[in-house]
């Protein structure tokens, strides 16, 4: 026979609270900041709006988590969240107990709910979660501005009803709302949209970008502008860009996009599958980067001997920790320039793919000396290149 856990004393109370929404809200200001959280939760998902305006008015947090509690469906408990912060930014004076300067609508309030819950406690981090100590001249400050932050992730047509919400409540609160995300994914959504979205967003708070989606190159160009505001962008990825073989504007796009990296000070990682813009205009590219990168991905595309050369010759990637060329023939080319691109990373390179390139054993024998010298080296790939068990052998010999 199972013996369930009794409910805590904190609960109990928390529960006889939300029976009568008029006591709830005549408590709040007196409620113990233990019994905010789960309190919180309770009224969100019960929907009690009155009783979760007045907890937000008196939220004693800097933070307030809310990703993991938004039910699509249900949108009344976030446009309560929302009037009641339109009150708040409208004060002058803000309320005694309130704290708040973060509305967090990203799925990151896991541990901050489940700590105040009682469910875990194992691993909590406190760091911007515990209450703000009391001080005067804080308490009597109003909410000049608040900051937003959200997970995009553009994947339909249209917005969403939740993300058109959002956007129009912003729009109109431009001045006071920092709409605020480090991770932008795109999957499909007309630029159009896509321009809307991120022009309510705060774009240098974007540290990652991925476009998952197959672009002409002339709405990647379009998209450029916005790239080149996203100065502390670390991680770039680009999907499959498709060129018009007789566009008389592409050599004109093509500096559009490339000069944006000029502003990326920050970028650390770059990944382009089947970037076949590139082809005998990599130099391009590489002139524009700002910083030494940490990992290249280069696939699937074609690529010049001069462009090979000139990547050996960019000082940004003598740091490189992984390098991937997956995909590109190098069938034809001379082993010297994989030789001495390899040895331009060898005292640094940890992860090399170099899947479906098409190598020869010829090509690879050449390489071995240099590969015998990458001491960083942990994995190797070359999966999917017609290669002899003997120059396989010749390649354990030398890497291990």
């Amino acid at each position: 026979m199972s013996v369930q856990t009794p409910p805590r004393l904190l609960d109990l109370a928390g529960t006889s609270l939300l029976r009568d929404d008029a006591s709830a809200i005549s408590a709040v200001e007196d409620l113990p900041t233990e019994l905010f959280p789960p309190l919180f939760m309770e009224a969100f998902h019960g929907r009690h709006i009155e009783t979760l305006k007045a907890m937000v008015q008196a939220w004693p947090f800097v933070r307030l988590p809310l990703g993991d509690l938004i039910d699509m469906p249900h949108v009344g408990p976030l446009q309560a969240v929302l009037e009641t912060l339109d009150v708040l930014l409208a004060q002058k004076v803000r309320p005694r107990r309130c704290k708040l300067r973060v509305l967090d609508l990203r799925d990151t309030g896991q541990i901050f709910w489940s700590m105040w819950s009682g469910a875990s406690t194992h691993g909590c981090s406190s760091s911007g979660m515990v209450p703000v100590a009391e001080h005067r001249s804080m308490t009597q400050e109003p909410l000049a501005s608040l900051e937003v932050f959200i997970e995009l992730c553009l994947k339909k047509r249209t917005l969403d009803n939740f993300l058109a919400y959002l956007i129009r409540w912003v729009e109109q609160r431009k001045v006071s709302i920092h709409l605020c995300c480090k991770k932008l994914k795109i999957v499909s959504m007309p630029m159009e949209n896509i321009m809307k979205v991120l022009s309510m967003v705060q774009l240098d708070c974007i540290q990652e970008v991925q476009v998952n989606c197959a672009w002409h190159l002339s709405t990647l160009a379009m998209f450029a502008p916005l790239l080149g505001q996203m100065s502390n962008v670390q991680r770039l990825l680009l999907s499959p860009i498709l060129v018009s073989a007789f566009e008389e504007q592409e050599q004109q796009r093509i500096v559009q996009i490339t000069s944006q990296f000029l502003r990326l000070h920050h970028l650390r990682d770059l990944c382009m599958d089947s970037p076949s813009f590139l082809e005998g205009c990599l130099d391009q590219m590489l002139r524009c980067l700002k910083t030494p990168l940490d990992n290249l991905s280069i696939t699937n595309c074609r690529l010049t001997d001069s462009d090979l050369i000139h990547l050996s010759q960019c000082p940004n990637i003598r740091q490189l920790k992984g390098l991937d060329l997956s995909g590109v023939t190098l069938t034809d080319f001379s082993p010297v320039l994989l030789q001495v691109l390899l040895e331009q990373v060898a005292a640094s390179l940890q992860e090399l793919n170099l899947e479906q390139c098409g190598i020869s054993d010829f090509q690879l024998e050449s390489v071995l000396p240099v590969l015998s010298h990458c001491s960083q080296l942990r994995t190797f790939s070359l999966c999917g290149n017609l290669l002899s068990m003997t120059i396989m052998e010749k390649l354990l010999c030398h890497t291990t």
